[in-house]
């Protein structure tokens, strides 16, 4: 085996863990995909001569190549929007697709990922690496240019908005099939009373369907129920999946992916209702399989 060879494959060992933090920092899996890449391009153009801790210097890369595209979004005006959904992981509902291990570790739904989004640049680094891959604030102050107390504070100021606004989904699988087929038949026989019963009072479901669209929200038991009064002629075509670990529902009309959409679930009430509905990107995770 020669040099290259042998970077290769150590870069390879690492390669789940820095799409885990990518996935994280951006919500977005092909975006999480070219920062990986363009870490790779780093180190095999530098080499590992001189690197004690390879993992911690491509944690280091990930990191600032992310907050550079984070900053890149902001420079252009693309200030998160309301009802602006991340890219979702997609499994089978029998169980979760082994390359996705790694990225669903921590409990990493749809809703936390909702929260990051509305993060500064420099918060989210903070938040992600430390409080999730415990990266120390000593590490992480270079890569936003402060302190590594000023790096702690803004860990800490997102981690407060993240615990008052990212809610835990109820840990019972069974649980949230029983709740979320319960949404699907109200849904199918139009029964309003029923669905306003499974939603949490304060229930917030997103729609994203595309660029050329504006992401929409929508807040309330009976606003939510009647959009899903809505949906209800393409309810029939809802095929059950885990969405982000959670349970969750693919719509495929004559085999067509057309929408995915995730369920958080709390004390056996839906609390947020996430739906991507952008051909492109749901294109882009390949759900034919499913």
């Amino acid at each position: 085996m020669d040099e290259s060879e042998f970077l290769a494959e150590r870069f390879e060992a690492h390669r789940g863990h820095l799409r885990a933090v990518a996935y994280r920092m951006l919500g977005s899996l092909s975006e999480a995909d070219d920062a990986v890449q363009e870490a790779w391009l780093r180190l095999s153009r530098s080499g590992s001569g001189g690197i004690d801790n390879l993992g911690g210097w491509l944690t280091t890369v990930v990191g600032r190549v992310c907050l550079d595209i984070l900053r890149s979004r902001t420079s252009r005006g693309e200030e998160p929007l309301a009802g602006r959904v991340p890219d979702p992981l997609v499994s089978s509902a029998e169980g979760i697709d082994p390359e996705q291990q790694a990225l669903l570790a921590d409990s990493v739904g749809l809703a936390l990922l909702v929260v990051l989004e509305t993060l500064s640049p420099a918060e989210r680094l903070a938040f992600v690496l430390h409080d999730m891959f415990a990266v120390p604030f000593e590490e992480i102050a270079p890569m936003v240019g402060r302190t590594p107390t000023a790096a702690r504070q803004l860990a800490s100021r997102a981690r407060r908005r993240v615990q008052g606004a990212a809610p835990v989904a109820d840990a019972d699988l069974t649980r949230q099939r029983e709740v979320v087929d319960a949404f699907l038949a109200a849904s199918r026989g139009g029964d309003f009373d029923a669905l306003v019963a499974l939603l949490d009072p304060d229930v917030v479901l997103r729609a994203d369907t595309g660029a050329a669209a504006v992401p929409m929200e929508f807040r309330g038991a009976r606003a939510v129920a009647g959009q899903a009064l809505a949906f209800q002629r393409f309810a029939q075509f809802a095929r059950p999946a885990l969405v982000n670990g959670t349970v969750g529902v693919v719509t495929a009309p004559e085999g067509q992916p057309m929408a995915v959409m995730g369920f958080t679930i709390r004390r056996g009430k839906i609390v947020e209702l996430d739906i991507l509905a952008d051909v492109e990107r749901l294109r882009r995770l390949n759900l034919t399989a499913l």
